[in-house]
């Protein structure tokens, strides 16, 4: 299972962390959101260290569709009931930053960047998509609805929104690297104020930025209550057509189309971790009938960390970790948020007022029913009397016939057949006698 990103490029490989050291600014995680503070705050003229327990890239950066847009579904107008006008439009405002800085970005980094209109799609709720259409217009964005797409199924309609993007997501990594420290295959254990333990050293630093795509310090910031994860799926197919686009289904239960360099990604089979879902087998099934003469030349699968109102978390990590911020919960459109997550975080290192600081705030109201969800699952799964368990906090895992994987449906972990870490906020590997399927 490997993306068309990593078949097509290479990132350089970077030594573990052998020793002590110091820094201004300390990154733990090396995934684009990690990488784009790094590289951000080492313009801005600080010293940093980044620290990747793995390979860059290695996990969501490396298994994204690459989209590049503000339409993350049809999100406006419920973004607008939930927080007004105010928060709504600096939630806008910000990503349209992004959108702005990566576009730059890419003029001096070679990573097929290419500029596209975006699509969300209903395939029955016209409502949905006029709520969505009278939402944009107040917030100023010039948003049309059109009712035909090149897709080979009739929708009601969808919302268009030009001068969007797609690019190749480590190629653009790769343009990242000059200026920061860089160590991989070096896992932080400890992290309180002012440094960091990790299996190779110690970091001390002024400031330390959580980008671990699932926070791991479990005693502040309740990340535990606040996320869960999401898996998706791709499929890559040859002698499909060229959609022309970016399009995603506004319901977040459908199928998303774009091209890449002659291939159609077809994405879709969205399911919480741990529980069933349709995987590559719904998209192998859609494919046959309406792509009959298309191949599949690779298939992968991307984990999303999903927040209670559909907001990131972006800022201090708790009220009681001074000196220490987190980015997280992305809700599956993790390219502008990562860089909302390095512009934000950047000004928040440097004693800058940043006006997108409230709207992102971690420590923003958790009262919203997908706590209730989130918590129902988390009581369910602890009193599961079944092995293994997951040593993150001590669920029951599910076994994944399809990735062949146990996966925690509280928190998102995810663990190889024979044990080895797949997917965080566990930061160690399964007893391997525990990890095996049941017969």
């Amino acid at each position: 299972m490997e993306s068309i990103w990593e078949k097509t490029a290479q990132l350089p490989t970077f030594q573990p962390l052998r020793g002590d050291t110091r820094a201004d600014v300390l990154v733990i995680g090396g995934g684009l959101a990690g990488l784009l503070c790094a590289y951000q705050l080492t313009k801005a003229g600080a010293d940093c260290v980044l620290l990747e327990a793995g390979r860059l890239c290695g996990g969501t950066t490396k298994n994204t569709t690459a989209k590049l847009t503000v339409q993350h579904g049809l999100v406006y107008h419920k973004l607008l009931k939930r927080f007004g006008l105010r928060r709504t439009q600096a939630y806008l405002d910000a990503n349209l930053q992004a959108l702005e800085r990566i576009r730059d970005i890419c003029q001096d980094i070679p990573c097929d960047f290419e500029e596209k209109t975006s699509y969300v799609y209903s395939l029955d709720d016209q409502k949905a998509l006029d709520q969505e259409l009278s939402a944009l217009d107040a917030l100023g964005c010039p948003a049309a609805l059109v009712k035909k797409l090149p897709l080979p199924f009739p929708v009601a309609g969808a919302v268009r929104l030009g001068h969007q993007a797609q690019f190749h997501p480590l190629k653009l990594a790769a343009g990242l690297l000059n200026g920061p420290r860089i160590f991989e295959r070096t896992r932080a254990l400890e992290v309180k104020t002012g440094e960091a333990l990790t299996d190779g050293g110690t970091v001390r630093a002024d400031h330390i930025i959580v980008a671990t795509h699932f926070p791991f310090l479990n005693k502040f910031g309740a990340y535990w209550m606040k996320l869960y994860q999401s898996r998706s799926y791709v499929l890559a197919l040859k002698n499909a057509p060229d959609v022309g686009g970016m399009y995603v289904d506004g319901s977040g239960k459908g199928l998303s189309f774009r091209n890449y360099d002659g291939l159609l990604l077809l994405g879709g089979g969205g399911h919480r971790t741990g529980k069933a879902g349709g995987g590559w087998s719904g998209l192998e099934d859609f494919a046959r009938h309406h792509y009959p003469e298309a191949e599949p030349v690779s298939r992968w699968a991307a984990q999303d960390c999903m927040t209670l109102d559909g907001v990131p978390y972006i800022g201090p990590y708790s009220p009681r970790t001074p000196g220490i911020s987190v980015a997280t919960g992305f809700n599956k459109w993790g390219m502008t948020s990562s860089m909302v997550s390095a512009i934000l975080l950047t000004d928040l290192v440097l004693g800058r007022d940043n006006p997108f600081q409230e709207v992102f705030s971690p420590s923003r109201s958790v009262l919203h029913p997908q706590l209730a969800v989130n918590a129902g699952e988390s009581v369910l799964n602890l009193l599961t009397p079944t092995r293994p368990r997951c040593p993150h906090m001590g669920c029951a895992l599910k076994y994944d016939p399809q990735e062949h994987s146990w996966d925690c449906p509280c928190h998102g972990s995810r663990f190889a057949a024979d044990g080895r870490l797949l997917d965080g906020p566990a930061t160690g590997d399964l007893i391997h006698d525990r990890a095996k399927p049941a017969k």
